[in-house]
């Protein structure tokens, strides 16, 4: 029997939330209140015509229905946006640092009350959850350091003249937020934008639309304008009204790649930038000469975080045939050991995938894996816990594949769900060109005592986030993005700044004009 849900932390939790309420059968949330938020509090959208269900993953139980905003609510939300961003881009980089801080500190206040709602709503454990919340604020924090440091540029000119440029804000930019790190994403694309003077309107996926209003509430809370930030809900339809509305300037996208071709099309109409971080199928190589332990460990590490629903995961594991046997061996050792169960006990290692179709989907892989000659090493079928609350939630049992090849549907296509696909490899030259045929480059990884050749082969790799000994730890301050089919622009760093801004040339002359004419 698994122990029993450990639920001390929701009643403290539920008085944050005035709209949910625990329901004593089930230990689960119930919404009671308007998940939109304009000009500093919540509404009801005013052209909603259409609902969905929100479920809670770990049982698989209904929490509530919430509204999507049609074209009226999207054009208030802009407005609303519009008359934030006049006072704020008014702000000295000093005074928003400031707010930003502010916003960063509640939301460390409030860490476990914001991980336990994001845990009810996406499935991954509270451990986890944890980080998310720890990575966010700390986002918030760096980006109100930056936020006082944007400046031009002096150019000396002949004669005494002289030019300036001037960073200057974008307007009101939307962000389209994934479903498998709802809060921390928001706070990815919120903070540079803030930090530079924008208002953010955000779409977050569907499936998590709850996280994300208490941002709202907390960045309110923490002194921005009404209206700076403001949350519409909804699916496609709503994603087409934002992007293509005239006073929207830059749309930042994370999801699958189908989805942001059909973001990048329509924001095109209107001459928008864009920043679009998609999908991938990266490559992680370990080369016979690595520390085996640590090589197991950042295997684990690329493709299990967040039941494998990681979009950089690395699960194209490519081994050495020196060590084929033994890496696999203790890969399949660990594996086996991960805490599957109850996202919010304190010893879950792996919770339940965001929902029952895209369980469904993950499983269908593993099966067309096993058709195309591929051997299901361990895990690779449902899982259901002791604990009857639990029965109808979406488990899995974590699964490793051996014999696989490069032509598999397994190893080209992203999976997102706890598959790793173990490859073997001879030569480094043959595993950087194998590595690199594929339609993605978001990231990879190298494992290698050899110095020389670890930074040789992040050279020759087609990614734009690479790891040397490690991987899938994402700190604030590095930029985030990809190559090819995986997308364009960076967030984090000091990069996500010039996203979220434009640059003015400013040309002044100190002497007569002379005319040609």
């Amino acid at each position: 029997m698994l122990p029993q849900p450990s639920l001390s932390l929701l009643p403290r939790f539920c008085a944050f939330l005035p709209f949910a309420t625990m329901s004593s059968k089930t230990s689960t949330f119930l919404l009671q209140q308007p998940l939109n938020y304009r000009a500093g509090a919540r509404i009801q959208p005013v052209d909603g015509s259409h609902s969905e269900e929100v479920y809670e993953p770990a049982t698989g139980r209904v929490m509530g229905k919430f509204l999507f905003s049609g074209e009226k609510e999207v054009d208030l939300a802009v407005q609303s946006a519009k008359a934030a961003f006049k006072i704020w881009s008014q702000k000295s980089g000093m005074e928003r640092s400031r707010v930003l801080l502010e916003a960063a500190r509640i939301i460390r206040e409030r860490r476990e009350e914001i991980a336990t709602m994001e845990t009810i709503n996406n499935g991954k454990s509270i451990f986890e959850a944890r980080v998310d919340i720890d990575i966010s604020w700390q986002c918030l924090e760096y980006y109100a350091g930056l936020a006082g440091a944007i400046a031009g540029q002096h150019i000396q000119l002949p004669g005494g003249s002289f030019a300036y440029t001037r960073r200057e804000a974008l307007g009101v930019c939307v962000g389209i937020g994934a479903w498998n790190y709802p809060f921390q994403i928001a706070c990815w694309k919120s903070a540079p934008a803030l930090a530079c003077g924008n208002a953010m309107i955000y779409k977050p996926s569907p499936l998590t639309p709850i996280s994300v209003v208490m941002l709202a509430e907390i960045f309110t809370q923490a002194g921005v304008p009404n209206g700076l930030f403001n949350v519409v809900q909804g699916g496609a339809a709503t994603g087409q009204f934002l992007c293509q509305h005239r006073d929207v300037a830059k749309v930042s996208f994370t999801g699958s790649v189908p989805t942001g071709i059909k973001i990048m099309e329509m924001s095109a109409k209107g001459i928008k930038p864009v920043t679009l971080e998609l999908g991938g199928k990266s490559p992680l190589i370990i080369f016979s000469d690595s520390i085996l332990e640590n090589a197991v460990n950042g295997a684990l590490m690329a493709n299990f975080l967040t039941q494998g629903e990681v979009c950089c995961n690395g699960t194209r594991v490519f081994v050495q045939r020196e060590i084929l046997e033994a890496f696999t061996e203790e890969v399949v050792k660990h594996t086996q050991k991960i805490k599957i169960g109850d996202p919010l006990l304190e010893d879950t290692r792996m919770g339940a995938l965001i929902s029952h179709p895209h369980l469904e989907r993950v499983l269908g892989f593993i099966t067309q894996a096993k058709e195309q000659g591929a051997k299901v090493l361990c895990g690779g079928e449902p899982y259901v816990p002791d604990d009857p609350k639990l029965k109808n939630g979406y488990y899995m049992r974590p699964c490793v594949l051996g014999d696989c090849r490069d032509d598999m549907t397994c190893v080209k296509e992203e999976i997102f769900g706890p598959v790793m696909s173990i490859l073997p490899f001879d030569t480094e030259e043959e595993v950087l060109e194998r590595a690199n045929n594929t339609t993605f480059g978001l990231a990879g990884g190298v494992f290698t005592r050899d110095i020389q050749r670890a930074h040789r082969v992040v050279a020759a790799l087609q990614a734009g986030m690479c790891f040397i000994n490690n991987y899938n730890i994402s700190p604030v301050e590095l930029p985030f993005g990809g190559y090819k089919m995986s997308g364009f622009g960076r967030e984090n760093g000091q990069a996500a700044m010039e996203y979220y801004s434009q640059l003015k040339t400013v040309c002044v002359e100190m002497g007569d004009v002379e005319s040609v004419f």
